[in-house]
């Protein structure tokens, strides 16, 4: 298998104008035809000919600290923005289901008050970076955000956790529409959000901690 079939470019899960008026057409086609796929290229171009092009993306991360930040930049940067085109949908924004929204509920309160946490996270993050929904691996819900083109699966993360949402906060993903205001473009945000893909990374990630 090569590299590029092994780390596939996915296309997106939408039409490029299926999240209007929230995430407008042409961010989407600059955000992923460009930013993305560059992202792709250059991790491709990172790891060839050693042997990261036989391991999963995931055991990379585990061990992120030891690899060049080529690798690190360019492949979060790749991961990141796959898990969170996946994480949306036209119409979105229905509320998770009943077992999600209950520990949605133990967790944060209420649900309004983890779109105020989450939001709080995306709002407060200094410079580029993403806000993100995990799991700790005992199987509880916390909300954090990284830098850059980190995400919580690295070795070098202040919390690590498996992953359940993410919103992307770099300006590329909202300054053409939003220009500075981010506050808006994450307002936007909870309106495309996929809860039924969040729902099932949910279950899959409380048969993980559960199998511990």
């Amino acid at each position: 298998m090569s590299t590029a079939n092994k780390f596939e470019f996915k296309p997106l899960p939408f039409e490029y104008d299926a999240l209007e008026p929230f995430v407008d057409k042409q961010t989407l086609e600059i955000h992923y035809g460009k930013h993305h796929k560059a992202y792709y290229d250059n991790f491709l171009n990172a790891i060839k000919g050693t042997v990261m092009e036989t391991m999963e993306i995931t055991d990379i991360f585990k061990n992120i600290s030891k690899y060049p930040g080529a690798v690190r930049n360019n492949g979060g940067g790749y991961y990141n923005h796959t898990f969170y085109w996946e994480g949306m949908k036209a119409k979105g924004g229905v509320p998770p289901t009943r077992k999600l929204l209950e520990a949605i509920v133990q967790t944060f309160g209420s649900l309004d008050e983890f779109k105020k946490q989450f939001s709080e996270a995306g709002k407060t993050r200094f410079g580029s970076g993403w806000a993100w929904l995990c799991m700790d691996d005992k199987g509880k819900l916390f909300i954090c955000s990284t830098p850059n083109q980190d995400n919580p699966l690295m070795d070098i993360a202040e919390k690590k956790g498996i992953l359940l949402l993410t919103m992307d906060v770099w300006e590329h993903a909202y300054y053409l529409k939003y220009q500075n205001r981010r506050p808006d473009y994450i307002d936007a945000f909870f309106n495309v959000i996929n809860w039924d893909e969040v729902a099932a990374r949910f279950e899959c990630a409380l048969k993980t901690t559960e199998a511990k």
